[in-house]
C-alpha cells in the first residue's frame, strides 16, 4: 500500500497484504530469536490477540516445520478497568468473559503473548497476571501487530509488527478475517480508547 487510503470511518494504515507482510516477519523474528522453538507456546488475547497467533503458528510451521503449542487467554477478571459492585449495576459497559485454553504446561515454556495493539500497557500487565494463575513459564514475551505507544505502565514488546505514532485521542481499530470479515488497521479520530 503506498498511501494511507482514508475511509469514511478513518485512514487505513494497514491492509489485508501489509498485515500479512507484518505477520509473516514477526514470525521470523520469532524463529530466529528462539532457539529451542519446541519449548515455544503462543498464547492470543481475547479477542483478536487469538486470530493473530493462529495465523502466526501456522507461519511459522510453514518456514520452520515446527508446530508452537497455541493457547488463548480471557483476562477479564484481571483488568484493572474492570468494576464489579455489591449488587448495583456497572457503571460502565463491562467486557465479554470468554474462554481461557492452555492446554500444555507452562514451566519451562518460552511463551509469547500475542495482542493486535499495545497502547497503556495495561492489558498486558493483566494477561501476565491471568497467566500465572495457571503457571509459571521460564520466559514471557510479547508480540503485538501495532504499538501505537502512550504506555502508562513500564510494558516493551519483544515482536512489533508496525509501530503506529497517534494521538491519545485517536482510535487504532483492527480488523480481522476472522472475525469482521476484513483485514484491516485503521486510525479513527475522537474519543480515546479504552485497551480492549
Amino acid at each position: 500500500m503506498s498511501h494511507h487510503a482514508v475511509t469514511p470511518a478513518g485512514r487505513i494504515l494497514l491492509d489485508g497484504e501489509a498485515i500479512g507482510r507484518t505477520l509473516s516477519r514477526i514470525a521470523h523474528e520469532i524463529i530466529e530469536r528462539n532457539e529451542e522453538l519446541d519449548a515455544v507456546a503462543l498464547v492470543g488475547i481475547h479477542t483478536r490477540g487469538v486470530p493473530i497467533a493462529q495465523r502466526i503458528r501456522r507461519l511459522v510451521a510453514e518456514r520452520a516445520h515446527v508446530e508452537l503449542d497455541l493457547g488463548q487467554l480471557d483476562i477479564t477478571f484481571h483488568r484493572d478497568d474492570v468494576h464489579v459492585r455489591s449488587g448495583q449495576a456497572p457503571r460502565s459497559r463491562q467486557p465479554v468473559v470468554r474462554d481461557t485454553r492452555l492446554d500444555f504446561e507452562l514451566e519451562g515454556r518460552t511463551v509469547i503473548l500475542v495482542d493486535d495493539v499495545l497502547y497503556t500497557g495495561r492489558t498486558i500487565r493483566a494477561a501476565i497476571d491471568a497467566l500465572l494463575d495457571y503457571g509459571r513459564p521460564e520466559r514471557v514475551q510479547l508480540a503485538v501487530l501495532a504499538d501505537r505507544g502512550h504506555r502508562e505502565l513500564p510494558i516493551r514488546p519483544d515482536y512489533v509488527g508496525k509501530n503506529l505514532p497517534t494521538r491519545r485521542e485517536e482510535r487504532v481499530q483492527v480488523q480481522l478475517l476472522e472475525i469482521d470479515e476484513v483485514d484491516s488497521v485503521v486510525l479513527i479520530g475522537g474519543t480515546e480508547e479504552v485497551e480492549a
